[in-house]
């Protein structure tokens, strides 16, 4: 007895020593549990090769399919190398209760072949819930290839974008980089909810139609942290383009930021709900522009504010141009409205540094500009101007050039 009254303290310390280790353990489980619980699906072992001749789509569609149907976490993996794939569709709705991830390691290659894609996009996700697109990779889609048919019996044909999101809900594209699309670098239409951050899209000046990004009938669409240097529109917003925030971008060199064209064909949506703020834009041909056709039917693009832009070397800075893209005698029906230009600074190398053409059956209303500080880098014995027509403005805070009298 006297030896089980010595050893029962000790028995007790250890058995409570015992269950704080367990509890430890238990605590920590479940985060292993939920990463091991992720099911990574590897191209390579679905067929994927890197063979400079082998088209590797089948494979890509296999493992996003796979993927897809898991009804835990899953992932796409595309190892370190490089693989070349034609047109791709990756489908949902998917089964995973979270977000299906693509991560992208490697290098993507695109086929040259114009005839290996029967629709305008090389990569497409549609009809997904929930999707981060992320990794280190590059998407590369060879446009030098192609390019060079652009202006030759295609009749304005629009070539494949490297990435299209079509009906996705919930999306992130982060970190990857984008060279030489085809045509967009990335489409977004009737979706909801994407965020695009840290990106790198480049292609060169004088590369046809390789928009940045190229949104339309989509809501609530967040692009931020990016560089992009391509040959068309950094960001290209046309019709039903809502709730749109584009926040620490540098452009250059491009066509600029802009909402449009609109106004080409009947029926569209409105445009409402633009924030661009924070921007870089560098030897671009436009600065932040709103273009509309000439005799276009109606609609309306309204709540557009551009704050704190800084340019240099921008050729047309500030512009509204509702007379584009048409040789009609005919006034622009898009309505333009409550337009706010705020601390835009910066240098130009045209004369005119503001230039509101608006539609003279619809008058630009309740346009504002506040702080605007450019400065001509041309002949310095031309004054820097500003030019308006049938646009109300208003004014705060220093302007120059001048107010349009």
């Amino acid at each position: 007895m006297a030896i089980t009254k010595k050893l029962l303290p000790n028995a007790i310390l250890l058995f409570c020593v015992a269950l704080a280790s367990c509890d430890k353990r238990s605590s920590i489980r479940p985060g292993r549990r939920r990463y091991s619980n992720e099911k990574i699906f590897n191209v390579v072992q679905f067929g994927a090769k890197t063979d400079p001749e082998k088209d590797n789509a089948l494979a890509f569609i296999q493992a996003w399919n796979a993927a897809c149907n898991w009804k835990g976490k899953a992932r796409v993996l595309v190892p370190k190398g490089a693989f070349v794939a034609s047109s791709m569709v990756f489908g949902g709705p998917c089964k995973n209760k979270a977000p299906t991830v693509f991560q992208l390691v490697g290098t993507l290659k695109a086929v040259s072949n114009l005839s290996s894609y029967a629709e305008d996009f090389w990569m497409i996700f549609r009809n997904v819930n929930g999707l981060v697109i992320t990794g280190t990779g590059t998407v590369d889609g060879q446009g030098p290839n192609v390019w060079k048919y652009n202006d030759h019996g295609d009749g304005g044909r629009v070539f494949p974008a490297s990435i299209k999101f079509h009906r996705v809900r919930d999306g992130v594209i982060r970190q990857v980089s984008s060279v030489n699309p085809m045509g967009f670098h990335i489409g977004i239409v009737l979706s909801k909810n994407i965020t695009a951050k840290s990106l790198h899209l480049t292609a060169p000046e004088d590369s046809p139609n390789t928009d940045g990004f190229h949104i339309s009938q989509s809501n609530q669409v967040k692009i931020a942290t990016s560089v992009i240097a391509t040959g068309d529109d950094c960001v290209g917003m046309i019709q039903g383009s809502t709730d749109i925030s584009i926040k620490e971008v540098t452009c250059g060199p491009g066509h600029g930021i802009s909402i449009g064209s609109l106004g080409k064909y009947p029926d569209e949506k409105d445009v409402k709900g633009i924030l661009v703020t924070n921007c870089t834009l560098r030897n671009t041909e436009n600065g932040i522009r709103i273009k509309t056709w000439a005799g276009s039917p109606p609609s309306q693009a309204t709540a557009l504010t551009f704050q704190d832009i800084v340019m240099h070397n921008v050729r047309n800075p500030i512009i509204i141009d509702q007379s584009y893209g048409s040789n009609s005698n005919k006034p622009s029906k898009v309505r333009i409205s409550d337009v706010k230009y705020i601390n835009i600074k910066g240098t130009t190398s045209s004369e005119v540094g503001v230039n509101f053409e608006c539609s003279k059956q619809f008058p630009c209303q309740r346009v504002h500009l506040a702080n605007i500080k450019l400065e001509y880098t041309g002949d310095k014995k031309q004054a820097l101007s500003a030019t308006c027509q049938n646009a109300r403005v208003s004014y705060a805070g220093i302007q120059f050039p001048p107010p349009c009298r």
